[in-house]
């Protein structure tokens, strides 16, 4: 069962260090508090009326020009750089804040004025847990990811996809859309969850990304929230097929995939990451040096955590672990181990 409030575990200096020198830690003109002072808000209510939990937020028309001077400014170093020319033609339209969740973040709707195209980034409490499974998107899965952190300020790129619970609903409407390719794809996630330990993968909590190939279309999907990573005692928690949200597309596998075809998808995917842990092998390495022995889960759940692991890998070393940390490194271990890949 998943903890009703995660704990926020803070950025050490060594994980700050180690942020610093891959360039993610970098000077922001706003911080995440500043942007709590807002004076009103309205709702935002979505093309069905219904209220999405997300709210608009105004402030004071002294502070508007200071705010969007700074949130422009965040937008061009987590995008170009650092270039502030694209800053001229950028303008902030609305600013939103969620009201559910752990991280309360910020979404903020930036539009180009030439051309009316709009992008989303969203500004959040920092926590350690987050920035870990950032990273572990950015090194283990094939997509870049890009984030910037500060003090207790962290900014995130906005991933954009089909959320999952969306996706399902559109299915029964789309007869082209080939369900043994979103079996497969979902299979693939589940195996790339599990062997990272990115927990909490709801329906809500992933996109799916389509994309026409030829005579059919492919199907990949993204995880969105990191707030879960390697957090949870329970090794269920990092296996998407396990969440009653998830069940439609357990059924589609199912119904479409059998058990030879499943262990094919899963060893493809374990393959895939088997490699790019080799090709990310130094700041991999880097990243094992902070994590080692950081606290950021209770006591209680990296023992269960240990112990289900151990059994289910049948390896009694896991049962040993004291950190999350070392769970994390034993787990990628267990990658290459069983995959012989160039």
């Amino acid at each position: 069962m998943i903890s009703r409030k995660k704990i926020f575990y803070p950025v050490t200096t060594q994980l700050r260090n180690y942020l610093r020198f891959y360039q993610r830690e970098q000077h922001l003109p706003l911080s995440y508090n500043d942007l709590k002072y807002y004076s009103d808000s309205v709702p935002v209510i979505d093309q069905n009326g219904k209220d999405t939990l997300w709210e608009t937020v105004l402030y004071p028309q002294a502070e508007l020009d200071t705010i969007h001077s700074g949130l422009k400014h965040i937008y061009a170093k987590l995008k170009a750089g650092g270039d502030t020319r694209v800053q001229q033609h950028l303008f902030i339209e609305r600013i939103d804040y969620c009201t559910f969740g752990n991280s309360n973040p910020f979404r903020i709707k930036i539009v180009n004025k030439y051309n009316d195209v709009y992008d989303y980034f969203y500004i959040k409490t920092s926590d350690a847990s987050r920035i870990y499974g950032l990273e572990l998107e950015q090194l283990l899965s094939p997509n870049p990811v890009h984030y910037l952190s500060e003090e207790d300020t962290l900014v995130e790129e906005h991933i954009s996809g089909i959320p999952g619970d969306q996706f399902l609903k559109l299915i029964p409407r789309r007869p082209e859309y080939n369900l043994k390719r979103i079996a497969k794809e979902f299979v693939k996630f589940n195996e790339r969850c599990f062997l990272r330990l990115l927990g909490d993968m709801r329906a809500y909590n992933f996109v799916f990304i389509i994309t026409p190939d030829f005579d059919d279309y492919k199907f990949f999907i993204r995880a969105i929230d990191f707030d879960q990573q390697f957090y949870e005692g329970s090794k269920n928690i990092y296996l998407p097929q396990y969440f009653k949200e998830n069940y439609p597309f357990v059924e589609i596998v199912q119904t479409h995939l059998n058990k030879e075809v499943v262990q094919q998808y899963q060893q493809e995917e374990r393959a895939v990451i088997a490699r790019r842990l080799r090709a990310e092998r130094h700041r991999l390495r880097d990243l094992r040096e902070v994590v080692w022995n950081e606290e950021i889960s209770t006591s209680e759940k990296v023992k269960q955590l240990g112990h289900e692991l151990a059994d289910h890998y049948k390896d009694p070393v896991f049962a040993k672990l004291k950190s999350m940390g070392q769970i994390i490194d034993r787990s990628l271990k267990q990658v290459l181990v069983a995959t012989n890949v160039s």
